[in-house]
């Protein structure tokens, strides 16, 4: 059964539920100004979607087990965080040069532009992605490439783009996996709507949340797999080489101008973040895991927000259990979109997250040569899972 990922997706009641959120995603609601598009802030297709049934556990399921694919359709994805400076004064960027800079790229380089209202937050050019983090740590979520070459040379084209604006403006980047020399109170806030509800429910739930949102950046491989069976293969060795990934990358030795004590601070960071989100996840290795434990996992983690006519709705720690059941007290009556378990998705901080991939999140940011090796050493982990897993029973057990 868990070889095989069509029991889940082939329903013609999922299939449609499905390809909701697979067309709209595409539709990318947005409008030309002059070569350039300037799309709306993700995701912008909440009032597009209309429920026809209620979303089942089933439904949830089903969208995980969506990401299933042949080998042959396998695909890296790369995500790096940096910190932006100014040359002179070595202050953070403001937001007001973060926007300066991300309307220079677009218009040298051909990217649109995302907005959150008046605000640009981010760039799109194809399937790769310019965003801000809740401090400015500015990231790009690569596209999803065929080779470590592929990838190596998309992060080679960012940086230089990058650069090419950056150094003219008198800024420049840090890869780094901690903010090492500014406190909390230098770090500017960018004007998204997610991200202040995160930061009024950061502190209710862990001592380190703000210093994760404003001071951390990371970088991240983006994994496919072929069916359950592979997917639990790939979390297992994903969870138990994580460690190793996060001593092997550690790249935060400073806080505020000194030594801070440890090699990776923003790992530490994560252990009084949220522990209802983030951290390990043990029960991956019962007998029992697979997509459905994942859902069950997910629907006890706390929800964040509900995005309703291009506004993020704070339901910060309701359940979106209720949700399922139209009884969520930030919008009683009203029932969730596969969107909205999209978007929940990406609000639990595992150091391995399921989504229709798995990303794997235990690394510092780091220079150039890091961020190419990273998504190498975990394409030669995902194909060598099996055996790693037999080696380290037989260690452990």
């Amino acid at each position: 059964m868990k070889e095989t990922c069509v029991s889940f997706s082939s329903s013609s009641r999922y299939s449609a539920k499905i390809s909701q959120v697979l067309h709209l995603d595409n539709a990318g609601i947005g409008i030309r100004r002059g070569r350039r598009s300037i799309v709306a802030a993700s995701p912008p297709t909440e009032d597009a979607v209309v429920v026809t049934e209620p979303l089942t556990k089933e439904d949830l399921v089903g969208y995980l087990a969506s990401g299933c694919k042949p080998k042959e359709k396998w695909r890296i994805g790369t995500e790096h965080e940096k910190f932006g400076f100014e040359f002179g004064t070595l202050h953070p960027m403001k937001y007001e040069q973060i926007a300066e800079l991300l309307n220079s790229i677009a218009e040298r380089f051909d990217w649109e532009k995302v907005m959150e209202g008046d605000y640009i937050i981010g760039l799109k050019q194809g399937k790769q992605s310019i965003s801000l983090e809740p401090g400015g740590q500015f990231e790009l979520s690569g596209a999803p490439l065929e080779t470590l070459h592929q990838t190596c040379a998309e992060v080679n084209s960012h940086l230089y783009q990058v650069k090419a604006v950056a150094e003219e403006m008198g800024i420049g980047f840090l890869g780094i996996g901690f903010q090492p020399k500014w406190g909390l109170k230098d770090i500017p806030v960018m004007p998204k709507g997610r991200y202040e509800i995160m930061r009024n429910y950061m502190p209710k739930v862990g001592s380190l949340g703000l210093d994760m949102m404003f001071r951390t950046c990371t970088v991240q491989v983006n994994l496919d797999f072929s069916s359950e069976a592979d997917m639990i293969r790939k979390f297992r060795a994903g969870l138990a080489l994580q460690p190793i990934a996060t001593a092997l990358f550690a790249n935060s030795p400073f806080t505020e101008g000194k030594p801070n004590g440890y090699l990776s601070m923003r790992s530490h960071i994560w252990t009084d973040t949220d522990n209802n989100r983030a951290g390990m996840l043990p029960f991956v290795f019962d007998d029992s895991f697979g997509f459905e434990q994942y859902v069950d996992y997910a629907l006890d983690v706390p929800m964040y927000f509900v995005y309703r006519k291009k506004k993020y709705i704070d339901c910060a720690g309701m359940s979106f259990r209720d949700f399922l059941a139209g009884k969520l007290p930030c919008l009683p009556g009203e029932l969730p979109t596969l969107n909205d378990w999209e978007n929940h998705l990406t609000t639990i901080f595992p150091e391995v997250r399921l989504k229709r991939y798995l990303e794997m999140r235990g690394a510092d940011g780091g220079p150039w040569r890091r961020l190419c090796a990273l998504p190498a050493f975990w394409v030669v982990a995902s194909l060598f899972c099996f055996y790693i897993i037999s080696i380290l029973c037989m260690v452990w057990w």
